[in-house]
C-alpha cells in the first residue's frame, strides 16, 4: 500500500480504571510531558470498572495544555449524536481545539441493551452511525442556514439550532474492520483506527483498498482520510522477542514498514506503564520521524496537505497555496474550509478573499507578510476586531488577521502596566483589567479590535477622563514591511512610536501594546432620550452642557431621523467614570435640561458593562458610506447645517463622541494624532451606494468643521488626507513613510504615501 504522506503522530491508549482515577489521568500528563501527540481512553459505559471516558476526558482537558484528546471509540448507541455535537464542540472550545471524535458502531451489544437501548444488527449499527456522524457534521456547520433537519431510521433532529462551532476542524475517525464500516469511513470519516490486536496485517492492504474506492466514489481523495493504528501487546525489551517486542531501535524498524507500506500514519500505543510512556515518546518518535522523512524525501512522496476536491475548486489565481510554509498552515483558512465564513467578512464590508492567515505571534506574522508580499494578490491586515472603513478583507486577496494574537497580560498591577495583543477585543480587555480595578480608554464597542484603535486614535467612555487610547500607550510591538520586529517606545525607535500612534497602519503590522491602564472602578452610565424636533437648538443645548460638564464625563449623542411620522430622537450615554459617585448626580443633571426628555435612567455599573457585546463573527453587513469631521464648538451655522442633515434623510444616524478634557492637554507634535483643541468627533453613515447623496449635505457643514478622525471615514482620498493630517504632521508621516515602507506595502487603511 503507498504512504499516504501525513505528519506521524503518537499518542497513548490508558485504561480509564475507576480504581486509580488519579493514575488515569497522571498518565495523561505524562503523555504530554513526554511529547507525545495524543491520548486517548476507551468507552465501555456498562463497565463499572471504568470511569465514564467522557467525564475523564474533560478532566484531563483541564489538566493538560497541548496534548489532543480523544475517545478511542466513543460509543455512539450511548451517546446521542446530537448531545454528542454538542459535547464534542464545547469540549474542543474549552481546551483550545485539542479534540478528536473517535466513534464506534457498537460492539458489546449485551452490555449496551442492559443500559435500555435497544439491540441493532450489525447492518443497522452502520446505518445508525453513519446517521449520527451526518447529524454532528450538521451540528458543527455553522456557515449553513436554518436549523438541523435529519430524518433518520435511527437517529433523526427536527430543526435543531446549530452550534456551537468547535474551535477546529474535529477529525471523526472510526474503528473500523468490516468492509461496511471500511467504506463508510472512506466515504465520510477523516480518519480510520483499528487495533492491531484485532487486525491482521495480512489484511491491511485489502482494508487500505476498500477505504481508497469508497472515498473515491465519494469524490474525496483517499489521503484525507488518516490511517491511525492502536498498538497493543508490546513491550520495551532489552533484546528482541518478536514484533515491538524489544529495545526501540527495533521498534522503529518495526513501525517504518507500517508507514512505507501500509499507510498508517499515527501510532496510539496501549499502556498504563510510564516507562514505556517516556521510551516511546523520547526515543521512538522522533527516531521513527526521522526515518520515515529520509525514506520520504528519497522517494518523492507528497507529504503536503490535502485538499478536498470542492476545496481545491474554491482556490483563487495569483495565490501559491501549496508554497505556504507548514506552520502557517495549519490554521490558514482557504474559500474551501469549514469556518471560511466565519473570517472572509469584515464587520461591514462583505469580503472573500483567496486566503486568510492567522499567525500566532509576532516571528509568525513577520513570515505570514512575506510570504503574502510574494503572491500575486492584494494584502489586508485584520486586528480581529471590527471596523467601519471595510479595510480587513478583500476579493480574492491575502488577509493576514491576528485574532489569534490575544492575549491580555497584567505586567504590573502596582504601576498599573498592561501588555496587550493587538488581536485582542477591547470587550475582553476590559473584562481582563476590571478585576485590578484599572481600565484603558477604548471605543464604545466591545467588538472593536485593540489593534486599529490603538493605532488611530481611540475615542471613548473615558476620553475625557483618561484622553485617546494612544495617549496611555507606552510601547508598541511592530512588524515593519522587511520582516523585522521591532519595539517602539520613547527610548527606542521614538519616530515609528510616533507615527504608529495615530497613522500606524501605513508603517507596519502592530502585534502587541504596552499600556498604562487608569484606576477605574465602576463608572455612572446616564440614558437619556430626547425629543429632537428642535435639531438645531437640541445640539446648541447639547455643546453648551458637554463642554462644561467635567472632565470626569464624557457623552455621547446620537442622532435619528423620524420614520413614518415620528419625530427625530436624540439619544445620549453619558458616563461619569471619576472616584465618588456621589459627585455623577449633579454632573449628570444638566444633560436633562439640553431638550425634552422622553426616557433618562441611570446606573452603577462595572466599566465593561456599558460596552456593547459583540465576540462573534463578522458577517458583512454591508458597508455604509460613512463621513467623519471634528468639531471645536456646534456654532449656530453648524448646528443648522447638521439639522437639515438629519432631516433629508441622507444618514441613517449621526453621533457626536465627546473629546477635549485630557485629549486635549497633549500637545498637537506629541502624537500623529493631531487634533489637540477640538472638543467633539462626528461621524454620519449612511446606506451603502448613496454616498453622493450624503456628500451633497456633508459639503456644507465642511466648512465648519476642524479635521477628521479617520477611523469613521470610508473615503481614502488626498483630499481627504489633509483633513486627517494638518501639514507638518503630514510631511512628517510621509518622510517616516520612505523609511519604513518604501514599497507601499501597507496601502489599504488610509495611506499617506504620495501615490496613496
Amino acid at each position: 500500500m503507498p504512504d499516504y504522506g501525513h505528519r506521524l503522530r503518537f499518542g497513548t491508549f490508558i485504561t480509564p480504571t475507576a480504581q486509580d482515577p488519579d493514575g488515569a489521568v497522571a498518565l495523561a500528563e505524562l503523555t504530554e510531558a513526554a511529547g507525545l501527540d495524543l491520548v486517548t481512553y476507551q468507552d465501555h459505559p456498562y463497565n463499572p470498572g471504568f470511569l465514564d471516558a467522557w467525564t475523564l476526558l474533560t478532566w484531563v482537558a483541564a489538566r493538560t495544555e497541548r496534548v489532543g484528546i480523544s475517545g478511542n471509540v466513543l460509543n455512539l448507541p450511548l451517546r446521542g449524536p446530537a448531545m454528542l455535537a454538542r459535547a464534542a464542540a464545547s469540549l474542543d472550545l474549552l481546551s483550545k481545539g485539542r479534540f478528536e471524535l473517535g466513534l464506534g458502531a457498537g460492539a458489546f451489544w449485551e452490555g449496551i441493551e442492559s443500559m435500555g437501548v435497544p439491540r441493532l444488527t450489525p447492518g443497522q449499527a452502520v446505518d445508525a452511525l453513519a446517521e449520527g456522524i451526518d447529524i454532528i457534521r450538521a451540528m458543527w456547520d455553522t456557515d449553513a442556514r436554518g436549523g438541523v433537519r435529519v430524518e433518520g431510521e435511527h437517529h433523526s433532529v427536527r430543526g435543531m439550532k446549530r452550534g456551537p462551532a468547535p474551535a477546529h476542524d474535529i477529525g471523526i475517525h472510526l474503528g473500523a474492520y468490516k468492509p461496511r464500516m471500511l467504506r463508510l469511513t472512506g466515504a465520510r470519516a477523516d480518519g480510520w483506527l483499528p487495533s492491531l490486536g484485532y487486525l491482521d496485517l495480512a489484511d491491511v492492504p485489502r482494508s487500505q483498498r476498500t477505504i481508497d474506492e469508497a472515498a473515491r466514489e465519494a469524490g474525496r481523495d483517499p489521503r484525507e482520510i488518516r490511517r491511525m493504528l492502536n498498538l497493543g501487546q508490546s513491550a520495551f525489551l532489552p533484546t528482541g522477542r518478536g514484533f515491538l517486542q524489544g529495545p526501540a531501535e527495533q521498534w522503529v524498524e518495526d513501525l517504518l514498514p507500517l508507514v512505507l507500506e501500509h499507510g498508517f500514519s499515527t501510532f496510539v500505543l496501549g499502556t498504563d506503564d510510564p516507562h514505556a510512556i517516556r521510551t516511546f515518546g523520547a526515543e521512538v518518535a522522533p527516531a521513527l520521524r526521522e526515518a520515515a522523512e529520509r525514506e520520504r524525501s528519497a522517494a518523492g512522496t507528497d507529504t503536503g496537505p490535502v485538499r478536498p476536491a470542492a476545496a481545491l475548486a474554491a482556490r483563487r489565481t495569483g495565490i501559491a497555496y501549496d508554497d505556504l510554509p507548514e506552520n502557517l498552515r495549519e490554521h490558514a483558512v482557504e474559500p474551501g474550509d469549514r469556518g471560511y465564513a466565519r473570517v472572509r467578512h469584515g464587520y461591514m464590508q462583505s469580503g472573500a478573499p483567496g486566503l486568510v492567515l492567522r499567525p500566532s505571534g509576532p516571528q509568525e506574522v513577520a513570515q505570514a507578510l512575506a510570504w503574502a508580499r510574494a503572491q500575486e494578490a492584494p494584502l489586508n491586515v485584520r486586528s480581529g476586531g471590527h471596523g467601519i472603513s471595510g479595510r480587513s478583507t478583500s476579493d480574492g486577496g491575502v488577509v493576514v488577521d491576528l485574532a489569534r494574537l490575544n492575549r491580555v497580560e497584567i505586567l504590573d498591577p502596582g504601576t498599573r502596566r498592561v501588555r496587550i495583543g493587538a488581536g485582542a477585543r477591547w470587550g475582553a480587555v476590559g473584562a481582563a483589567l476590571n478585576p485590578y480595578g484599572l481600565a484603558l480608554s477604548s471605543g464604545d464597542h466591545g467588538g472593536v479590535g485593540v489593534g486599529g484603535i490603538a493605532t488611530t486614535g481611540g475615542v471613548g467612555y473615558l476620553s475625557r477622563s483618561q484622553g485617546l487610547t494612544v495617549d496611555n500607550v507606552t510601547a508598541m510591538e511592530v512588524v515593519t514591511a522587511d520582516g523585522r520586529v521591532l519595539r517602539a517606545d520613547a527610548q527606542e525607535n521614538p519616530d515609528l512610536f510616533w507615527a504608529m500612534r495615530g497613522a500606524g497602519a501605513n508603517f507596519g503590522v502592530l502585534t502587541s501594546i504596552e499600556a498604562t491602564a487608569a484606576p477605574v472602578g465602576s463608572v455612572v452610565l446616564g440614558q437619556f432620550a430626547y425629543d429632537a424636533s428642535a435639531t438645531a437648538a437640541l445640539l446648541r443645548a447639547w455643546d453648551e452642557t458637554a463642554v462644561s460638564a467635567p472632565r470626569e464625563v464624557t457623552a455621547f449623542l446620537t442622532l435619528v431621523p423620524g420614520h413614518g411620522g415620528s419625530g427625530h430622537v436624540a439619544q445620549a450615554m453619558v458616563v461619569y467614570a471619576g472616584d465618588d459617585p456621589e459627585e455623577a448626580v449633579p454632573a449628570l443633571e444638566p444633560f436633562l435640561r439640553v431638550g425634552p426628555v422622553l426616557d433618562q435612567r441611570a446606573q452603577i455599573a462595572p466599566y465593561p458593562a456599558i460596552l456593547v457585546h459583540d465576540d462573534g463573527p463578522h458577517r458583512g453587513h454591508g458597508l455604509p458610506a460613512s463621513r467623519s469631521g471634528l468639531i471645536t464648538r456646534i456654532t449656530p451655522e453648524l448646528a443648522e447645517g447638521m439639522a437639515g442633515m438629519i432631516a433629508s434623510g441622507a444618514t441613517y444616524f449621526m453621533q457626536l463622541r465627546q473629546v477635549g478634557g485630557a485629549v486635549n492637554d497633549v500637545a498637537p507634535d506629541a502624537t500623529a494624532y493631531a487634533h489637540r483643541t477640538q472638543n467633539f468627533s462626528l461621524a454620519a453613515m449612511a446606506a451603502p451606494g448613496t454616498a453622493a447623496r450624503l456628500d451633497r449635505h456633508w459639503d456644507g457643514i465642511t466648512p465648519h468643521l476642524d479635521g477628521m478622525y479617520l477611523s469613521f471615514d470610508t473615503r481614502t482620498g488626498p483630499e481627504v488626507l489633509a483633513q486627517a493630517f494638518p501639514a507638518p504632521t503630514l510631511a512628517r508621516l510621509r518622510a517616516l513613510k520612505v523609511r519604513y515602507d518604501p514599497e507601499n506595502v501597507f496601502d489599504q487603511n488610509f495611506p499617506v504615501g504620495l501615490d496613496g
